[in-house]
């Protein structure tokens, strides 16, 4: 269900999507094209139709993709004998679903219940005037008492995030003392990064064709041209996410901010406007969270479902939109190793640095801890001292430059 201003663009494909995505078989739609009515969000000569609609298909939901004040949804409960949700409802119902770790359980939970907290007075007094579905059980409380349970209920929850924060901040601090450039995939949500997650990692992550598959971040080391680099996966982004959902996953989100390169998924696929659409979205997401001052390159995804006349015209029209654009297919491969090379050239702030190092028994596990986490590219012995070259990122090469000085070592050179 749908209202909609003449001027804006359909979005119900979209909503049907998600239904499907929450576990609903779509029965049937309904759009309008006008300004939303106080009682109802759609005019009363709408209801009616939705009323008929409802009996004739037996549905058991409505769902509209406008935002749902407490009296709409009630009034239309009231007048056809069915819940009726809102976009946003929607959404929390597909991360609950898909949820697996503990903090993604929680932050659904936490967005769900500020959602509450801004309806509940109103809920709680319509449901005085008589339960409807969406409504039932609410009778019995105070308004004060219910609106005072649910903010309990918030800070319970905003302390149990705090407490997995904080491990979430001593997770990255250890990652980072492994001296890796980390990548950050990104993209509107059912793109194609986990396809793309599996092609550079050749591991396997959840894949289908549901929306808001990955909710919760899957970071590995990858190695390619040569170079480490920590790669993660991260949540999708839509239309219109709501900001207390955004709010919600912002440690989820985090992991983008501190990326050194955004990798942008883009369905390619798709129509020009939709492409261009998203990839706004996506990028205004980007610049919400705080990543905007980070490089980006774009993976034109799913070329393998374009001739190849539409991909180039789909590339010329993009080229100036995008950041870097790759075409690529991740569920065949194809051009996977041009995006490598692409990653590695846009990483290229690396120190090459020599050293000379006597052999001792501290020595030898700093050579050992340098090989882990640093691309050594030549290292010689001539009777007790090591001779090492290496490339690494800059502050992780400051590092060993000081703890080769602790060593008794010597710094031969060191080049940016």
């Amino acid at each position: 269900m749908q209202r909609r201003r003449s001027f804006e663009p359909s979005t119900l494909d979209e909503l049907k999507s998600l239904a499907e995505s929450a576990g609903y078989t779509v029965l049937g739609k309904i759009e309008q094209v006008r300004a939303p009515d106080p009682r109802y969000q759609i005019g009363y000569g709408k209801i009616k139709e939705l009323v008929k609609l409802v009996k004739e298909t037996g549905a058991q939901k409505i769902i509209f993709d406008n935002p749902l004040r407490p009296v709409q949804a009630y009034n239309i409960a009231k007048e056809t004998g069915v819940e009726a949700i809102d976009r946003f409802q929607l959404i929390l119902e597909i991360f609950a679903r898909r949820a697996t770790t503990t903090e993604a359980k929680l932050q659904i939970q936490l967005a769900r219940l500020k959602y509450e907290l801004a309806r509940a007075k109103e809920k709680v007094r319509l449901a005085k005037l008589g339960e409807q579905p969406g409504f039932m059980g609410l009778g019995a409380y105070e308004v004060d008492v219910y609106y005072e349970t649910v903010k309990r209920q918030i800070q319970t929850i905003i302390e149990k995030l705090r407490k997995i924060r904080r491990k979430r901040v001593l997770h990255r601090e250890r990652r980072a003392e492994l001296g890796f450039p980390s990548i950050s995939l990104a993209g509107y949500t059912n793109a194609g990064k986990s396809s793309l997650f599996t092609a550079l990692t050749e591991e396997e992550v959840p894949i289908d064709n549901a929306l808001f598959t990955t909710l919760s971040t899957t970071t590995r080391l990858v190695k390619f041209s040569r170079k480490k680099f920590l790669l993660t996966d991260t949540v999708g982004f839509i239309d219109r996410l709501p900001l207390t959902l955004i709010e919600a996953f912002r440690s989820t989100l985090e992991e983008t901010i501190y990326s050194d390169l955004i990798l942008l998924v883009v369905d390619v696929s798709e129509p020009i406007a939709t492409i261009e659409k998203k990839l706004s979205v996506c990028l205004e997401t980007i610049e919400h969270i705080g990543a905007s001052g980070i490089p980006i390159i774009t993976a034109l995804n799913k070329i393998d479902l374009l001739s190849e006349m539409e991909t180039q015209e789909k590339f010329e029209a993009l080229r100036d939109k995008t950041p870097k654009p790759v075409l690529i297919s991740a569920l065949y491969g194809l051009n996977i190793d041009k995006l490598k090379e692409e990653i590695a050239k846009n990483l290229r702030n690396y120190v090459r640095a020599s050293f000379s190092l006597p052999l001792s028994n501290e020595a030898m596990p700093f050579l050992s801890w340098l090989f882990s986490r640093a691309d050594v590219q030549e290292i010689k012995y001539e009777g007790d001292v090591a001779y090492v070259t290496f490339e690494a990122v800059p502050w992780f090469a400051e590092k060993v430059k000081s703890r080769v000085g602790e060593l008794g070592g010597k710094i031969e050179s060191f080049k940016y």
